[in-house]
């Protein structure tokens, strides 16, 4: 597969997880990926939460690392970009306020590039208005937002992923050896 360079949008409280194992999981790989977070630049922290399924009726929250953004929001061109990776957590709640990530998430769907959005990470894609007709899966909890957005609301196990054409997408962390393997495949498709 030739090396692609990803986009990944992330905000203070993304899940620690969902953005730190797919960073450095496509870097292994070969890919490029620069994390970026609206108002921060290259070499800023973001801080991370860690959620967990501990036997509740909803995930637990903890404080996790604080996580490098390797790229400046303000400079990026998402032209220049091959795919979007979307983390969840926190972040995606508030970071889809922002016309500028709307914008810039709106590239990728209309572009029909590469998607790859886990967890709450589905939220910016709702917010788009981009998502009517598609399938796709999420955190549970974001299910009512899928279906408001137009699309079908797959509901598999928590280390699952769905693919509807270039969109990937999981309902937490612990579906990342599939949602990444199926990432992976998609990308490989778009460069043949």
């Amino acid at each position: 597969m030739s090396v692609k360079k990803l986009l990944m949008l992330v905000g203070d409280y993304v899940e620690d997880y969902e953005v730190m194992v797919p960073f450095q999981a496509l870097q292994m790989v070969g890919h490029t990926v620069h994390a970026v977070c609206p108002g921060k630049k290259k070499g800023d922290k973001v801080r991370t939460a860690i959620h967990d399924f501990e036997g509740d009726q909803t995930y637990s929250e903890k404080r996790g690392h604080d996580f490098v953004v390797n790229a400046t929001f303000a400079e990026i061109r998402p032209d220049d970009y091959d795919a979007l990776v979307i983390p969840g957590g926190r972040a995606p709640e508030y970071l889809r306020l922002d016309s500028r990530v709307i914008e810039a998430t709106r590239h990728f769907t209309s572009a029909k590039k590469p998607i790859a959005a886990v967890c709450h990470g589905i939220q910016l894609l709702a917010a788009t208005g981009d998502l009517a007709g598609r399938r796709c899966t999420a955190y549970p909890a974001c299910a009512p937002e899928v279906r408001l957005a137009g699309a079908t609301f797959v509901d598999v196990p928590v280390d699952q992923a769905v693919v509807d054409g270039n969109l990937v997408t999981a309902p937490a962390w612990p579906a990342h050896p599939v949602w990444l393997a199926r990432f992976l495949d998609v990308l490989a498709a778009v460069s043949s």
